[in-house]
């Protein structure tokens, strides 16, 4: 089948790299049931315009509706767990296959799953921090019941509002984590790109520095990206089988 010999072209790639580099993305979360925001018909987006709820001047502008419009995701967030995927990445990096994750999740279902090396170029929604003093807190039950009660979480500290440590639309990503992506995207041989669309920059942008580096993609996505004419291996299917049937090849290969 065309499938299974593109896993077998794709884990001979990963058998002869020195230093591969995953970069993940939305399908990486929907195969744990975290709706996504760009789908047609079912992405968050389609249904709200990001600019009204989900910008750092919204934020700032009403608190209490940037909550009681995220509470559904966090919900789905919390009650998430770390699938196939997550856990294929996990055993590649264990292997000392994969050197890195860079993602655009949000979720730490590559933490949970066992990743130690992961990039959050968006943040995490696993923290929130004070816009006052930056006291960073876990996102526990009680600042849960907090946002589910419909009200807002402040400081404990000095009473400054808490936001979600995420990045917001209007706010810049983290130059410390930038910097990391861009050192691993020089150093890496082999980019594996999983659940991807390449729509949002500047991640998009990312495997094409890349590859002017030198490195080979391999692409697993269910739709088509810019970068599949350009890539060594493209395998159209769910991360959720894809991966774990790239770790099995890769294992039968020594």
């Amino acid at each position: 089948m065309p499938e299974q010999s593109e896993i077998a072209r794709a884990a001979e790639l990963l058998g002869r790299a020195r230093h591969v580099v995953a970069l993940t993305g939305a399908g990486m979360s929907t195969a744990s049931g975290i709706p996504d925001f760009r789908t047609p018909g079912s992405g968050l987006w389609t249904r709200t315009d990001p600019a009204r709820v989900a910008s750092i001047d919204a934020f700032m502008r009403d608190p209490r509706a940037y909550y009681a419009w995220r509470g559904p995701l966090l919900k789905s967030l919390h009650s998430a767990n770390p699938n196939p995927a997550n856990r294929a990445l996990a055993d590649l990096e264990q292997r000392d296959v994969l050197r890195a994750v860079i993602t655009q999740n949000i979720d730490g279902l590559q933490q949970r799953a066992g990743s130690r090396r992961v990039l959050e170029v968006h943040g995490t929604a696993q923290e929130l921090v004070c816009l006052s003093c930056g006291q960073i807190y876990r996102d526990d039950e009680p600042i849960r019941r907090i946002i589910e009660q419909g009200d807002v979480p402040y400081c404990a500290l000095c009473g400054g509002l808490l936001k979600p440590n995420v990045v917001l639309f209007g706010e810049l990503l983290p130059g410390a984590v930038l910097r990391e992506v861009y050192a691993e995207l020089q150093r890496c041989d082999v980019i594996l790109v999983a659940g991807s669309s390449l729509e949002v920059h500047p991640a998009a942008s990312w495997p094409e520095t890349a590859l002017r580096n030198g490195a080979r993609a391999i692409i697993v996505n269910l739709s088509e990206t810019y970068l599949d004419p350009y890539a060594d291996v493209v395998i159209r299917r769910n991360v959720a089988e894809a991966l774990p049937a790239l770790v099995t090849a890769l294992d039968n290969r020594s």
